[in-house]
């Protein structure tokens, strides 16, 4: 069986992508800036190596004996003085460049569907620099390509509970977002495949609308949705860019470009949004206890 190295393995993504390749009977070491956080999540990972990405000294010999690596490694909101080319270009670099280094044979990359409709994202830049380097490194490469992940979605069961969810245009863009652990399966299929690139999304395709309208039935509430037209949109992300900090706008920029973008790919998986709705809300009302 081969050895996977997986990148990214606390975060949301990472975290279901390093279960499922136990459940898979895979030989996992996971790269982690705090070892003591992965210990909690206890996912029966093999081999810990801890090491910071940004910084290529802590990474020697991390890709020794491995076959492929997985990373997800990535930031939405830049914080700790990181930027989107320190994180999602210079540290999936590092981490490549150390593969390099101890002949592995594969290298899976999760970027993101669409990207090439949102070139002018400056998080997207960062993303396609490390992508080029990639395909230009003479490595075996994988790109997995998510439309959106159901955690994304969970802004419109928020707006929801306040009673009014805002969408720019007419609502009418498609998305079908995908749960975190039918994408980590077609992460761990990509193992074995030779594809170069898989685009992934849900079962389901919604519209905007049919997204807030399924978070207002969850909740039992009465539907109110606000329709603000694109200009609006576009005057809001001049102001941003010119009067904020890129910390604050990129992450705005991502989601309202997201909003008014057409995000379907081909269909994976077959958990569904609705229940994600629900199980979210049954989280949400359960009693807080003092280890959480």
């Amino acid at each position: 069986m081969k050895k996977i190295l997986i990148a990214g393995a606390t975060g949301y993504l990472g975290s279901h992508i390093l279960c499922e390749l136990k459940d898979q009977k895979y030989t996992v070491r996971a790269i982690v800036r705090n070892a003591e956080k992965l210990k909690q999540l206890n996912t029966g990972v093999d081999e810990v190596f801890e090491a910071e990405l940004t910084k290529p000294l802590s990474l020697v010999n991390c890709c020794n004996g491995i076959d492929t690596v997985i990373t997800s490694v990535g930031i939405t909101r830049q914080k700790d003085g990181l930027t989107y080319m320190d994180v999602d270009y210079q540290a999936n670099l590092n981490l490549l460049n150390e593969a390099l280094k101890s002949g592995v044979k594969r290298f899976i990359y999760v970027y993101i569907f669409n990207a090439d409709k949102m070139e002018h994202l400056k998080i997207i830049q960062a993303k396609q620099r490390f992508v080029q380097a990639l395909k230009n490194s003479g490595m075996n490469y994988c790109l997995i390509n998510p439309t959106g992940f159901f955690s994304d979605m969970h802004e419109f069961l928020d707006m929801a509970k306040k009673g009014k969810v805002y969408l720019f245009g007419k609502g009418d863009c498609k998305i079908n977002p995908i749960d975190g652990g039918d994408l980590a399966k077609v992460c761990v299929t990509a193992v074995e495949r030779e594809e170069h690139e898989i685009n992934a999304g849900g079962p389901e395709i919604f519209t905007y609308t049919q997204i807030a309208t399924t978070a207002f039935k969850t909740l039992n509430k009465q539907e109110k949705i606000i329709y603000i037209p694109v200009w609006v949109k576009n005057i809001m992300l001049f102001l941003l860019r010119n009067f904020s900090t890129l910390r604050f706008y990129g992450p705005i920029e991502f989601l309202l470009t997201v909003l008014t973008t057409n995000m379907v790919a081909p269909k994976h998986g077959n958990h569904t949004l609705g229940e994600y709705f629900l199980q979210s809300t049954s989280e949400t009302s359960l009693p807080m206890h003092d280890d959480h």
